[in-house]
C-alpha cells in the first residue's frame, strides 16, 4: 500500500509539473502576441490625407476669370462700367499677331508649386520647401499634420523668357523681375537702359492650411479609403496688359513710319508673387509699336500708332486687390511716379524725332491694365530739320536733359 501511495504521489507530482511547464508555455506565447497585436494596430496607418475639389483630383485650383471684358471692369462713374472696345481702335489683325501675340491673357497649362511646412504652429517664417511641378489645374499630394503655405506660379513655356524667377533670397517669398535690354533710355535715373517687358504671369498663394489630428475641415470618402478637403485657391495675374494707341489726326503723310520700339516709364522692375505687392523700384519697360493708316475713327481717317505691353504694374500695391468698382465714382490708383510714353516716328523729310507723352492721370485709372490712347493733331507738330530732334520744347521735372514732352 506503502509503495502504491508513494507511486500515485510521484504520479501526481509529475502531473503538476507537466500542467506547470504548460501554463509557462501558455504565458510565454500570450506575452510575445500581445505586444505583436499592439505592434500591428500601432503600425496601422490612417488613410493617407489629400487636398481635393469638386469630386475630380484631390487639389483643384481655380483661375481668375481672365477675359478683359470682366477683368477690366473699372467704375468710369456713374456706375458705368468700362468697355475697353468701345476705345480701341487699333484693331487686332493676323499681322499683329504675328508681333505681340495674343490681344488678351492666355490660359495657363503648366504651374510650379511650392509647399512649405510650419510645424504644429503655423503663422511663422519658412524654414523647407517643396517643389513640384503640375500639368493641368489639379494636383495630388500627401501630407503631414500640421500646418502648410501653399504657392502656385504658371511655367512661362519658353525657352527663352524674359521672366527671372527668385526663391533662393528669402524662403518667405518668391520675386519675380525682367532685366535690362539694350535699348538706352533718358528719364529713368536709377538704369541707364530700358527693360525687357515680362512674360503672362499669374499666381495664387494659400496661408496657413491647418490638417489637424482631428482632421477639422475634412471629410472622409469610403470609396477612396481617403480623407478629403477641398480648396479654392485662385490664380490671379502678376502682370497687366496694356494696350497703347497714338492717333495722328490730320496727318496727311507727315509721319512715314516709327522706328518700332516704344517705352513706357515709372512702371515696377519686379513683383512678390505670394502677396501681389510689386517692388518699389520703378524702370522704363520696351515693346514693339506698328503704324496703321488709313483707320477710322468716328468718322475720320487717320494713322495710328498701335503696341501691346505687358509690365508688373504701378510701383508698391497689388491692383488685384484694389476694387475697381468705387461707390458711384470713377476708380484710380496712383503710386506717386510718372509715367512716360515715348515713340520714335519717321517723317517724310527723312528725318525722326522722339515724341514722349506723360500718361500718369491714363495708368491711375488702368492699374489693373487697359487701353491708353494720345490724340495728336499733327497739324501742330513742326516737322524737325534734323533727326534726333523735337517738335516741342518742356523740361520734365527731375532730369538733367532737356526732353521734349507733350503734356496729355
Amino acid at each position: 500500500k506503502y509503495t502504491n501511495t508513494m507511486g500515485m504521489v510521484h504520479q501526481l507530482v509529475q502531473q503538476a509539473i507537466h500542467a506547470g511547464n504548460r501554463l509557462r508555455q501558455v504565458l510565454c506565447a500570450l506575452c510575445v502576441t500581445v505586444p505583436m497585436v499592439l505592434a500591428l494596430m500601432s503600425c496601422e496607418r490612417e488613410p493617407v490625407l489629400y487636398l481635393h475639389h469638386n469630386n475630380q483630383v484631390n487639389f483643384d485650383f481655380a483661375v481668375i476669370e481672365l477675359s478683359l471684358d470682366v477683368y477690366w471692369d473699372y467704375n468710369i462713374g456713374f456706375n458705368t462700367t468700362y468697355d475697353w472696345r468701345t476705345d480701341w481702335y487699333c484693331g487686332w489683325d493676323d499681322e499683329d499677331n504675328r508681333i505681340f501675340g495674343h490681344l488678351g491673357y492666355v490660359m495657363p497649362t503648366a504651374f510650379d508649386l511650392r509647399r512649405y511646412y510650419m510645424g504644429e504652429t503655423g503663422q511663422a517664417h519658412h524654414t523647407q520647401v517643396e517643389s513640384y511641378h503640375i500639368e493641368g489645374h489639379s494636383y495630388t499630394g500627401e501630407f503631414r499634420l500640421g500646418y502648410w503655405d501653399l504657392l502656385v506660379w504658371n511655367e512661362i513655356g519658353q525657352e527663352v523668357q524674359s521672366v527671372v524667377i527668385d526663391e533662393t533670397s528669402s524662403l518667405d517669398s518668391v520675386t519675380a523681375s525682367t532685366n535690362q535690354t539694350m535699348n538706352q533710355v533718358r528719364y529713368n535715373p536709377r538704369y541707364t537702359h530700358s527693360f525687357n517687358q515680362p512674360e503672362e504671369l499669374f499666381a495664387g498663394y494659400e496661408q496657413n492650411l491647418n490638417i489637424d489630428k482631428n482632421l477639422k475641415g475634412f471629410t472622409y470618402d469610403s470609396v477612396r479609403n481617403v480623407y478629403v478637403r477641398r480648396l479654392n485657391l485662385q490664380l490671379e495675374p502678376r502682370s497687366y496688359i496694356y494696350l497703347t494707341q497714338i492717333i495722328l489726326h490730320h496727318n496727311n503723310g507727315r509721319v512715314t513710319g516709327v522706328s518700332g520700339v516704344s517705352n513706357l516709364s515709372g512702371m515696377a522692375r519686379s513683383t512678390n508673387l505670394n502677396t501681389g505687392v510689386t517692388g518699389n523700384d520703378p524702370v522704363t519697360v520696351s515693346y514693339d509699336v506698328r503704324m496703321k493708316r488709313d483707320v477710322t475713327v468716328k468718322g475720320e481717317q487717320v494713322d495710328i500708332i498701335g503696341g501691346r505691353l505687358v509690365t508688373f504694374g504701378l510701383c508698391g500695391l497689388n491692383p488685384n486687390a484694389i476694387s475697381t468698382r468705387g461707390n458711384g465714382q470713377p476708380v484710380r490708383a496712383s503710386d506717386r511716379k510718372r509715367h512716360l510714353l515715348d515713340v520714335d516716328m519717321q517723317f517724310n523729310n527723312g528725318t525722326d524725332s522722339t515724341l514722349v507723352f506723360d500718361v500718369t492721370e491714363q495708368i491711375a485709372r488702368r492699374f489693373r491694365g487697359g487701353v491708353i490712347t494720345i490724340d495728336l493733331d499733327m497739324d501742330t507738330v513742326p516737322i524737325p530739320h534734323r533727326s534726333g530732334g523735337s517738335a516741342f520744347d518742356a523740361v520734365v521735372d527731375d532730369y538733367d536733359e532737356e526732353i521734349h514732352v507733350i503734356e496729355m
